[in-house]
C-alpha cells in the first residue's frame, strides 16, 4: 500500500553519500593513523551512558543539551554521550591502580548534543579523542599536541593555516589576580574571558566591571585577553607586556621547552585569552583555530589531573584532547584539500572492460574474481553497452589505474593493459595479469 508521506533525516544530523563518506574515512584515516604513530592504542565506549555519569562533572545544568531518556517501563536515567571524557575517565577509574603509566588511549565515537544546530555544530558528529594518562608535566602535554598537529599535518594544513593557541590555567588565574580579581569571582571570570570572542566591547566592559574591576583593570583584561604571541618567542613576555608578574609565566615557560624539543613551536601562539570553561581543567590548556578565524575551533583540551578521582579511580595526572570532523571538514573544504582525490574514494586498481564476445563475457566474471582475492580492487561495467570506448569513459569516471581489455586477443590468451595514468599500454598473456598489476603498483 503507498503512501504520500516523506521522510526527512532528524534535524542537526547528516547523510553520508559516497563522496562525503569518502571524506569521513579520509579524515578518520589521519586521526587514526597519528595516533598509533604516536604510541596511542585505540577504544571505545558505549554510546549511551547513565546520565549521572554527565552530571556528576558538569552538574545538572547539562541535563538540557542532552538526548536523555529512561527505557520504556524502565526508570534508569540514560543520555546519549555528548563527549567521551567522562566514558574515558570512567573506563580509567575502573582499572583502579592497574592503569598502566602512562597511559594512552584514543577515540573516535560519534556525540550527540541536544542543541540549536548551526554552522560547524550539529546534533550529532564525530570527534577524534586523544588521552595521556600518568604522565605528569609539560612531556604530556606536548605529546598530545603533537599528535593533533600530526593528522592536521598529514591532512595538508600548515601552521600558515592553523594555530595552536596556548594558556595555562595557572598562569590565567595568577593574571586575573594580579589585575584585582577576587578568588571568590575566579570562575566567573574564567567564564567572561572564555567567552571574549564572542562578545561586543561594551557588554565585555560591563560583565568584567561586576566582578570589582575599576575600568584601568577593565581595559588591561581585555587587552590581556585579546593578545597573542608567537611560540618562537618567549611567553614571559607576555608578563612584560602586561605589567604582571614574570612568576605568572613558569608553567608556559616549560611548556615551550617541551615543544620545541618536538619542533611544534612555529605552530603555535601564547594567548591568555584561552582558558577553556569547563571547570575540570588543571593546568595547560589550548585550542587550534584556523588563522583567518572563520570557523570555531578545530580541537580544544588541556590537563585535567582530578578527573578519574571523581569518577572513583585513583588522582592521575592526565590531558588529552577532541577534535570534530565538521569544523574541520569545513576548512579543509575552505583550503581546497578536499578534491576528487579525496571525494572520489579509494582508486579502482584496474577495470575490466569486455569487447562482448562470447569467450570475453565468459572470462570477464570469474577474471575479476580471482583479481579481487588477490587482493586488488577491481570494477566492471553493468550496463548493457559492450562498446570499449564507453567503457574506457566508465573507467576514467571512476578513476581506475589500469583497463584490462578482453579483446580479440584473448583468442592467443592474451590481453591488452591500458594504464590510465601514463597513457601507455601493453599487450600481455591473461595468467601474467595479476603479477603485472601488482609489479606496476596495482
Amino acid at each position: 500500500m503507498g503512501t504520500d508521506r516523506s521522510f526527512q533525516r532528524p534535524k542537526g544530523t547528516r547523510d553520508f553519500l559516497p563522496d562525503a563518506m569518502a571524506v569521513r574515512r579520509h579524515i578518520e584515516c589521519a586521526w587514526r593513523d597519528a595516533a598509533i604513530r604516536h604510541g596511542f592504542e585505540e577504544i571505545d565506549g558505549p554510546t549511551f551512558e547513565h546520565l549521572d555519569l554527565y552530571t556528576v562533572k558538569s552538574g545538572d545544568g547539562i541535563v538540557s543539551e542532552l538526548f536523555s531518556f529512561q527505557r520504556s517501563g524502565g526508570d534508569v536515567d540514560y543520555a546519549l554521550r555528548p563527549e567521551f571524557t567522562p566514558t574515558l575517565a570512567r573506563m580509567a577509574a575502573a582499572q583502579g591502580r592497574s592503569l598502566a603509566t602512562p597511559t594512552k588511549w584514543f577515540a573516535i565515537p560519534d556525540l550527540f548534543r541536544a542543541e540549536r544546530p548551526q554552522r560547524g555544530r550539529l546534533r550529532e558528529h564525530r570527534q577524534w579523542n586523544v588521552d595521556c594518562l600518568g604522565l605528569p608535566g609539560h612531556d604530556g602535554d606536548a605529546e598530545v599536541i603533537a599528535v593533533a598537529v600530526t593528522a592536521l599535518r598529514q591532512l595538508g594544513l600548515t601552521s600558515s593555516d592553523v594555530r595552536v593557541r596556548i594558556n595555562h590555567r595557572g598562569t590565567a588565574a595568577a593574571l586575573l589576580s594580579a589585575l584585582g580579581v577576587p578568588a571568590t569571582a575566579m570562575d566567573a571570570a574564567f567564564t567572561l574571558v572564555d567567552k571574549r570572542a564572542k562578545m561586543p566591547s561594551e557588554a565585555f566592559a560591563k560583565e568584567a566591571a561586576s566582578l570589582g574591576l575599576d575600568a584601568a583593570a577593565v581595559e588591561r583584561l581585555d587587552a590581556m585577553a585579546s593578545c597573542r604571541l608567537p611560540g618562537e618567542q618567549s611567553p614571559v613576555k607576555l608578563a612584560t607586556d602586561n605589567g604582571l608578574p614574570e612568576e605568572a609565566l613558569e608553567a608556559l615557560a616549560g611548556l615551550s621547552e617541551a615543544l620545541e624539543r618536538r619542533g611544534l613551536l612555529s605552530w603555535c601562539d601564547w594567548d591568555p585569552g584561552i582558558v577553556r570553561g569547563l571547570a575540570y581543567y588543571t593546568g595547560t590548556v589550548w585550542e587550534i583555530h584556523d588563522l583567518a578565524g572563520a570557523e570555531r575551533a578545530v580541537a580544544g583540551g588541556g590537563r585535567y589531573d582530578k578527573l578519574v578521582s571523581l569518577f572513583g579511580g585513583p588522582e592521575v595526572p592526565a590531558c588529552g584532547f577532541g577534535m570534530g570532523d565538521v569544523v574541520l571538514g569545513l576548512l579543509l573544504e575552505d583550503k581546497g584539500l578536499l578534491d576528487e582525490s579525496v571525494t572520489g574514494g579509494p582508486r579502482p586498481d584496474v577495470f575490466i572492460a569486455s569487447s562482448g564476445s562470447d569467450e570475453a563475457e565468459d572470462r570477464l566474471i570469474p577474471l575479476a574474481t580471482a583479481l579481487r582475492d588477490s587482493g586488488l580492487h577491481v570494477r566492471h561495467t553493468h550496463k548493457a553497452t559492450r562498446n570499449i570506448g564507453k567503457q574506457l569513459r566508465e573507467a576514467s569516471g571512476c578513476r581506475a589505474r589500469f583497463v584490462l581489455i578482453l579483446g580479440d586477443e584473448l583468442s592467443q590468451g592474451q590481453v591488452v593493459l591500458k594504464d590510465l595514468d601514463g597513457g601507455t599500454q601493453q599487450e600481455l598473456p591473461l595468467a601474467d595479469v595479476h603479477i603485472v598489476l601488482r609489479r606496476t603498483g596495482g
